[in-house]
């Protein structure tokens, strides 16, 4: 079956469907009777224009369809000799003998001549005359169509498809035929194309929909609003406009918003009109133009406008100076006469008001259950009879006569359609009362009965002649149109009969645009099992619903939440969020986990804290994917908002545990944003926060550090101390709620507003203290009592501060001294608990309240120097909590100098007691990370430069390792730098090996040329002077800091210092007397080989020095350790083995340089070859073949 261009649907296949039975009949032989000849009219008649249809329908249907073409043609001819013969026949003959061109070209003279021929029009119009026929030949009884032998010719549409590889390279005789046809083909496309425009204008002329136009015109200060194609045309002009004038800029901006639309083609604005002047032009214009006189014309007395001229019917006339008395006399008599006119058209009018007046009374007397239609259009006519006769300009009165016919009382009253018209200004109260009258007037609607005709005809005759009007009420579909509904309950009934049928058949993206009507109907239907089917199809809707769509359906079930009430939404909702608990597409249950957050307002109590949070339970312990335990949380946080059985606190509190556990981090994110607060929110109801809450969690953290004193889990410990630090802001909301002067806070205008840094910046709005007390302006008040409170009056009688200051701090601060404070991770957990404590509780609390707890414990006073019992604690991750959790938590200059002499003091008392650095080295750690704190580091450790005590400026030397990676170079050419060169002419050899390890850290991350020169020249010294040749502990130290820094250092430094001086160690340790400062130099050695075998070596430095010192080395342990001569053994080889694979490279290297070059001569040859042939695929293929 050949396709059919839509866009050139002919009339004869119209009409072939419109009359389905005379196609029937044209398929019959063509010796049934050959129609007579048509008249020679080329306006196209019926005869005319039938004939080709019917003959063209039997060409389609059946094969032999040219023979009774072949058949008629003679025939007609005979029948009358003497009339001229019908194009019809000329081109029947023509198609048949497959004189295409001729054809093409007879058509084309008909159509400029204005007489298009139906038969050639289709014939041309199909491209299924077209089709080439390949393959083998036809069978004997199967004859080709009329376009067999010729090429078929792609639609216009897909030209750019079309084959051309197909065709030979020599020559298509016939290629003129297929580009004759192209060219057809393309006429018709841009016919068609003016013919869309022409639509497209109707269209968009007529887009606003009548009612609103009505309530534009209603007020003339009011503009209509613009139409789509006036839009696009005056988005053409704007542009053109801003390009003239060398706004090029605004015109890409402009462009850019506008990018549905093509400003270079005035064509693409779609109307089917040249294109207007510039604005330029139309703006000198628009002052010089009239109105058009027929604006005002009154229509309502029904005056012929071609009998009146222009002046006669301008509501306002212009005066013209320049008439003559003559012509203004004719004016007035000419006015006189309209007048004359009207009044009598008044009284013809009013004596049709009275005869329909009577005839109305008679209907009444004798009808009295028939529709008032033409009661209510007197009644509307003589209501006001002096309206007609005192405004002829701005009343129409309807025709009654062409009211009638069509009124039968199904419809609203005319009155309410013409209402808008007659009153500019409408309100809305009688609008609405014309709706519920008119509602009300179609619910109490009587029987409708319609005029017999006076015929004898019987019934089973009348019934059989009514079946020929093809109406069909057999189908579902067609039992659905047959029958209207005639009140709310049918349109309900109807709409969940046919909203299953309809769903299938649109389009997913767009399937939103049915919640509406799904939602609406599944409120209203009266039938549980049908609503039931419409809410299955709303959670089945979209196969896959992105965010967009989920947000419109929970919109929709929250709005049929709040219309059914909860009994209804548990029975009727929540199973479908049930079903799909389980669906295979994560967007699914995800709509599920939204769906139980958004309903839960609307549920009943027992539901929401029993079935809805089973659910959520499940899903969150069961579902795979992250975004749905994610949603899960969120709808928990939202239950624990609701619910209200103390009974579900051990379940609120397990399930928060479980999903802080989640290995997704946005799970968790969601866990303290929403769950936590809301949770909290409802213990602090409870009573329970600071009662049960928080010390469950302090409990489970002490077990924690219990069981893992060796080994502690760090992730559990992160998921406990993040729950207790996203429970401070309810915390001291609680205190502030509980406070001895809550009942004296009082809002006032002149209460100073909340500093932006009062508070931590909270990870959630109900982490908000000022969401959780009600407003900032109540939270300003209540702070002013709190800092008040606290400085002049004391914590008498304040239970939860009390709880706070004698429960939670000291337990706080004895878990801290049980932390590992090697453990970088917890050591940083823990300071940012505190800092956020501290902030949040405000300065004055931690001044007084924090700092003397903790100082209490260190006791950094110089009587405990020597005291093992205050050397303890010292030792501890307290101290770097303590200077980095809470000295840091406010910068002033009290504040600095305040953590400034604690650091010193723990500087000085750990290193004249011996004690491990281990707390200092975390304090600098964490305070390194921090830029802001550099400057204040550097004077701790200046003064550690200049104390007296070597111990003192040993550790000062062993901190500034620990300093130099993340402070900027800057500070290391000016501070870091002098202050390690002064240390290392230190009288006191330890402390000048002390500064070894910091050195080496600026070679592995400075890269100043000067600052490495000076750092290099430092380290030689060590190394060449004859006073550190017999320094045992020197030397270890440096080669621990090679093996350290040498694969990060610069490679220039590494081969030209660092592997040197490692070859002399090793020579030199070969030679070692004592025994035991041989093994560790080995060993020093060995791990510094090893780390430094994983670099990139240059083959003259693997000679020279690499080499000779792993052999070196390898002397050394045969003797001490054999298992390490064997490593040594294997890494000697490997070395010796890329040293000759190098020497083997560089020798086939001009070799396989020499073979590249011809390899690509081979490859230039081949593809300049190549590139001289032609495209053809024949000529291509020959290339491959092989010479004869």
């Amino acid at each position: 079956m050949a396709s059919v261009n839509p866009f050139n649907l002919s009339d004869s296949e119209d009409e072939a469907e419109r009359r389905p039975n005379e196609t029937v009949d044209t398929e019959r032989s063509p010796s049934d009777g050959a129609p007579g000849p048509p008249p020679a009219n080329p306006s196209s008649p019926p005869a005319d224009a039938e004939r080709p249809t019917l003959l063209l329908a039997s060409n389609r249907t059946s094969p032999s369809g040219g023979e009774g073409i072949s058949a008629a043609a003679p025939s007609a001819m005979a029948g009358s000799a003497e009339t001229r013969v019908s194009v019809d026949v000329i081109a029947a003959q023509l198609l048949r003998d497959q004189y295409i061109l001729t054809a093409l070209e007879f058509h084309t003279e008909l159509l400029e001549a204005g007489r298009e021929l139906p038969r050639l029009r289709d014939y041309f119009s199909n491209p299924g005359n077209f089709e080439r026929q390949s393959g083998t030949p036809p069978a004997k009884d199967q004859a080709l169509g009329p376009g067999g032998a010729l090429n078929r010719a792609n639609s216009i549409s897909t030209l750019d498809s079309l084959d051309f590889a197909r065709y030979s390279d020599d020559g298509n005789r016939e290629s003129d035929e297929r580009v004759a046809v192209l060219e057809f083909e393309l006429r018709k496309a841009k016919e068609t194309i003016q013919a869309l425009r022409a639509n497209l204008t109707q269209a968009a002329e007529s887009e606003v929909p009548s009612q609103e136009r009505k309530n534009f015109k209603s007020s003339l200060e009011i503009q209509e609003p613009i139409r789509p194609l006036e839009k696009r045309a005056l988005n053409f002009l704007v542009n053109e406009y801003l390009l003239k004038n060398e706004y090029k800029l605004s015109s890409i901006t402009f462009s850019d918003e506008n990018d549905d639309q093509d400003f270079e083609l005035w064509d693409d604005v779609g109307l089917n009109i040249p294109k207007p002047p510039d604005l330029l032009q139309l703006y000198r214009n628009c002052g010089t133009s009239l109105p058009s006189p027929r604006d005002t014309v009154d229509v309502s007395v029904g005056v012929d406008f071609s009998d009146l001229s222009g002046n006669c019917i301008t509501q306002d006339p212009p005066k013209k100076l320049d008439l003559s008395q003559q012509q203004q006399t004719e004016v007035v008599q000419e006015l006189e006469y309209q007048i004359s006119l009207l009044n009598s058209e008044k009284e013809s009018l009013a004596e049709q008001i009275k005869k329909l007046q009577s005839e109305i009374q008679t209907l009444k007397r004798t009808v009295s259950s028939s529709p008032p239609t033409i009661p209510d259009l007197g009644s509307q006519n003589t209501s006001n009879p002096s309206s007609s006769s005192t405004n002829n300009t701005s009343t129409s009165s309807p025709d009654p006569l062409s009211v009638l016919p069509t009124d039968n009382g199904q419809y609203l009253d005319i009155r309410g359609a013409s209402e808008p018209e007659r009153n500019s200004h409408p309100s809305t109260h009688n609008t609405s009362q014309s709706n519920q009258q008119s509602h009300s007037k179609l619910k109490n609607q009587p029987p409708v009965k319609f005029d017999q005709p006076n015929r004898n005809l019987s019934p089973a005759f009348q019934q059989a002649l009514l079946s020929f009007c093809r109406m069909c009420s057999d189908s579902r579909l067609g039992a659905e149109v047959s029958r209207i509904a005639d009140s709310e309950e049918s349109v309900m009934l109807m709409l969940g009969r046919c909203l299953p049928h309809i769903v299938p058949n649109v389009l997913l993206a767009k399937r939103e645009e049915l919640i509406p009507l799904i939602l609406c109907t599944a409120c209203l239907h009266p039938e549980p099992k049908e609503r039931d089917q419409l809410l299955h199809i709303l959670f089945n809707l979209i196969k896959r619903p992105d965010d967009e769509q989920r947000q419109m359906i929970l919109t929709g079930c929250v709005a049929f939440a709040r219309h059914v009430g909860p009994t209804r939404v548990e029975a009727e909702l929540l199973p479908q969020c049930w079903e799909q608990i389980n669906h295979k597409y994560p967007e699914r249950r995800l709509l599920v986990a939204e769906s139980c957050g958004a309903l839960a307002p609307y549920l009943p109590k027992e539901i929401r804290s029993s079935l809805v949070l089973s659910m959520l339970q499940q899903m969150l312990a069961e579902d795979k994917a992250d975004m749905v335990r994610e949603a899960v949380v969120k709808s928990l946080g939202i239950i624990m908002g609701y619910i209200d059985d103390p009974d579900k606190y051990s379940q609120g509190f397990e399930l928060m545990l479980l999903s802080l556990g989640d290995p997704s981090e946005r799970v968790v994110s969601a866990v303290h944003q929403v769950f936590i607060p809301a949770f909290a929110a409802w213990t602090t109801e409870l009573g329970t926060l600071y009662t049960a809450l928080i010390p469950s969690l302090l409990a489970r953290i002490e077990k924690l550090l219990t069981q893992g004193e060796h080994s502690l889990d760090e992730h559990k410990l992160h998921v406990f101390l993040s729950a207790l630090q996203s429970l401070i802001p309810p915390l001291f909301a609680v205190v502030l709620q509980n406070a001895p002067f809550t009942s004296r806070a009082t809002l006032h205008r002149d209460t100073p507003a909340i500093e932006v840094t009062r508070f931590p910046r909270p990870a959630s709005p109900l982490q908000d203290v000022a969401t959780i007390i009600g407003s900032r302006e109540l939270l300003s008040a209540l702070l002013l009592l709190y800092d008040h409170q606290l400085e002049h009056e004391g914590t008498t009688s304040w239970d939860s501060l009390l709880w706070v200051v004698n429960q939670l701090l000291p337990q706080l601060i004895e878990i801290v001294g049980r932390i590992n404070v090697t453990s970088s991770t917890c050591v940083h957990e823990f300071s940012r608990f505190f800092w956020r404590f501290c902030r949040t509780f405000g300065k004055i609390f931690t001044n007084t309240k924090v700092k003397p707890q903790f100082q209490e414990i260190l006791r950094l006073s110089e009587e405990n120097v020597d005291a093992s019992a205050g050397n303890g604690i010292l030792t501890k991750a307290t101290v770097p909590i303590y200077a980095t959790g809470v000295l840091t938590c406010y910068n002033q200059e009290e504040d600095r100098k305040l953590l400034v002499g604690f650091l010193e003091d723990v500087m000085t008392t750990l290193s004249l007691s011996h004690a491990p650095l281990d707390s200092l080295k975390a304090s600098f750690v964490e305070l390194g990370a921090n830029p802001v704190y550099h400057e204040l580091l550097l004077t701790v450790l200046w003064y550690g430069v200049v104390h007296t005590s070597a111990l003192v400026r040993c550790t000062a030397a062993r901190m500034f390792e620990l300093l130099v990676k993340g402070v900027n170079e800057t500070l290391v050419a000016q501070r870091v730098v002098p202050a390690l060169i002064t240390l290392s002419s230190d009288p006191e050899i330890s402390v000048r090996i002390s500064t070894i390890p910091a050195f080496g850290t600026i070679m592995e991350t400075v890269t100043q040329r000067e600052l490495l020169e000076r750092v290099k020249m430092q380290l030689a010294s060590f190394l060449e002077d004859p006073q550190y040749q017999d320094q045992h502990s020197l030397h270890m130290e440096i080669i621990r800091t090679f093996g350290r820094v040498g694969p990060n250092a610069e490679p220039r430094f590494r081969d030209e210092f660092v592997l040197p001086h490692l070859h002399k160690l090793a020579l030199a340790n070969n030679s070692q007397a004592i025994e035991s400062k041989r093994i560790d130099i080995a060993t020093q050695l060995f791990e510094a080989y090893s780390a430094l075998s994983c670099c990139f070596i240059s083959e003259e430095v693997m000679v020279t020095h690499f080499l000779p010192g792993l052999r070196c080395l390898r002397a050394d342990m045969e003797q001490f350790s054999p298992e390490h001569e064997v490593i040594l053994s294997s890494m000697i080889k490997e070395c010796e083995i890329k040293v000759e694979n190098r020497a083997m490279a560089d020798a086939q290297g001009s070799m396989s340089i020499a073979s590249s070059l011809v390899g690509e001569d081979a490859k230039t040859k081949f593809l300049s070859k190549m590139g001289q042939l032609t495209t053809s695929g024949a000529m291509l293929a020959n290339v491959f073949q092989r010479k004869k």
